[in-house]
């Protein structure tokens, strides 16, 4: 019999580490490994008292609906717009995430999506792989030292971004749903002047109700011809279908994705399309920073089972 005392639901695999230091402190039943799920919930969902999942594994009322005795859901990643917030507190269930430590590799890749699409590195790469460049040189393509960069969500990611902007020289100004004053960049209430405004227009901001298809049509057509767009934050805060329109049409200069709506089945159209730089949601995904947050998840499994608290808790 395994003698460690709490029971934890794992429903997403973590790195091969991660998944041995989560069993080697707690007994652990991966859901996924089983060859009927359901069966399995039904006759032992009372039995966990936690949960382990990581992005896009569904944490909703027919999952909970096994799960009577459970009292915290751990995942691994910034958002959690795939966890029903609401059925968990109707439940008295605590949530928490990982924040904080993808900071500055989503930063790195946000930052170098915005390099990629401006300068064209995997059309280039392209041109020489395929023998071009003896033929001809390459197009010119634009610049961005002293460019003017416009930030959608000034959180710590946005503020990241921003910092490595300074090293280009580019001028900076951000859309929040308020002004922040702890730091020194001009804050402009309008989105669409944003847009108008900026050169780069890299959108950072949380998913979910409040920010779906923030970067509307009429946004794109704002940004303009000679500007581009960078998303990293979550698919659903872009109109797909309207950025789609808007690179057919040359409404804006060129996009850099590493989200969308319904990642990740990315459309016909965007794959077919040169002027857009496509990524499979790897802002995030480097070892150490899967480390980091998987290192985390622990931490707040340990202090909620020893103290109640968890280290970092979705408010």
């Amino acid at each position: 019999m395994n003698s460690k005392p709490v029971e934890i639901l794992q429903i997403a695999s973590l790195t091969p580490q991660g998944n041995r230091q989560l069993a080697e402190e707690y007994k652990v039943l991966r859901l996924w490994e089983q060859n009927d799920p359901e069966t399995i919930l039904r006759q032992h969902g009372a039995r966990f008292s936690a949960l382990v999942t990581a992005a896009r594994k569904k944490v909703d009322t027919s999952l909970l609906s096994f799960l009577p005795g459970l009292q915290l859901v751990a995942t691994r990643g910034v958002g959690y717009e795939h966890i029903d917030i609401g059925a968990a507190r109707r439940n008295n269930i605590l949530v928490s995430n990982t924040p904080g430590v993808v900071t500055e590799c989503v930063a790195d890749l946000a930052f170098g999506a915005l390099i990629a699409v401006a300068r064209e590195l995997i059309k280039a790469d392209g041109f020489v792989r395929n023998a071009c460049w003896p033929q001809q040189p390459y197009p010119l393509t634009t610049s961005i030292f002293g460019k003017k960069l416009g930030i959608v969500g000034l959180g710590r990611i946005g503020a990241a971004i921003a910092r490595r902007a300074t090293g280009f020289s580019m001028a900076i100004r951000y859309h929040n749903r308020s002004a922040r004053t702890d730091l020194p960049w001009r804050y402009e209430p309008s989105l669409a002047d944003l847009a108008e405004w900026a050169d780069f227009l890299v959108v950072a901001t949380p998913g979910g109700a409040e920010t779906d298809k923030l970067i509307s049509a009429s946004i794109l057509t704002a940004l303009g011809p000679n500007s581009y767009l960078v998303n990293v934050a979550r698919g659903s805060v872009v109109d797909e279908s309207a950025l789609i329109k808007a690179l057919q049409q040359g409404t804006i200069g060129g996009a850099a994705l590493d989200v969308f709506e319904k990642e990740p089945l990315v459309p016909k159209q965007l794959v077919e399309l040169d002027n857009v730089v496509l990524l499979p949601h790897i802002a995030g995904s480097t070892r150490e920073t899967f480390r980091a947050m998987e290192d985390l998840v622990l931490e707040n499994l340990r202090s909620f089972f020893h103290t109640g608290r968890l280290v970092t808790p979705v408010e």
